[in-house]
């Protein structure tokens, strides 16, 4: 029998390739979650249409900030024929301290293991006392929600939390006096980098505390600022302008944030989170 040196050599190669493609693990096996506000407008007109076309790009893990005309009972069925669950449910600073009940009911009858909230009532600039009146509030509800209901609470940074204060910020007031027992955090990318902070560092620091994150990217060349806004249109695909998400995405893992959320409220998100979603399949563990 005769062997061609050529189809030995190109054998194995392909048998190098296959065998590196096989040992390099990817960090995202699974899909990204998804924050019902990037289809808040498909939402409003059909939900169950939406779920499917969600169910059909392969996303099960859900945030709702808002029940869409829904009773949650109502909700959690069209989840559960789509084999799609809710991880965090969403809700305003209102109804969270007003509401408490209610809201922890909501979030049981959807399956939800965590509430979030993605902002504090104030007057521009966040003070201090803003600060401090919201740990209180924190600290007071979330242990209401962890002993009473066994959610676990998270809040949603916004920008406008990284005042400078003493040798750091707010935000690191907010992290540092509210109680690790009773509230969490979930970090959302853009809020985190637009105002100045870095992303990374902050996982780092207080890797214990981030149990979820809305995943996002930021236009090149847009300068941050405090104010806790920027329009709608400086959200992009995933991977192409200012965040190093690699980077932050193997810290966040390590840092043992639970749920990763795809969040883009730009007005083409239907075309960009197609495209979001096969970026961070391309990402390796190391």
């Amino acid at each position: 029998m005769t062997f061609s040196i050529g189809k030995v050599v190109f054998s194995l190669i392909f048998l190098l390739t296959v065998t590196e493609s096989f040992s390099q693990e990817l960090l995202f096996c699974e899909k990204p979650g998804m924050v019902s506000y990037t289809y808040r407008q498909s939402f409003s007109k059909d939900v169950a249409a939406t779920l499917d076309t969600l169910e059909a790009m392969g996303i099960t893990d859900m945030e709702f900030y808002n029940l869409f005309g829904k009773t949650a009972s109502e909700l959690r069925s069209l989840l559960d024929e789509r084999g799609m669950h809710c991880s965090s449910f969403g809700v305003g600073y209102k109804d969270l301290m007003e509401k408490t009940y209610a809201v922890a009911q909501h979030a049981k009858i959807l399956g939800a293991s965590f509430v979030r909230v993605a902002s504090i009532p104030h007057r521009a600039p966040f003070t201090e006392a803003d600060a401090r009146k919201t740990i209180s509030d924190f600290n007071s509800v979330g242990k209401i929600l962890k002993e009473d209901h066994g959610l676990t609470f998270c809040y949603h940074n916004h920008g406008f939390e990284f005042q400078p204060f003493g040798e750091g910020t707010l935000f690191d007031l907010l992290v540092q006096e509210t109680n690790p027992e009773y509230v969490s955090f979930e970090m959302d990318l853009l809020w985190t980098y637009f105002p100045g902070a870095d992303p990374a560092a902050l996982l780092v620091k207080y890797e214990d505390r981030f149990k979820l994150m809305h995943v996002k990217d930021i236009r090149k060349g847009i300068k941050g600022n405090l104010s806790g806004t920027t329009p709608a249109e400086n959200d992009v695909t995933l991977g192409t302008e200012q965040l190093n998400l690699p980077e932050i995405l193997r810290t966040a893992k390590k840092a043992g944030v639970a749920h990763f959320y795809l969040e883009d409220e730009s007005p083409i998100y239907y075309l960009q989170v197609p495209k979001s979603i096969k970026f961070l399949k391309t990402l390796e563990k190391d």
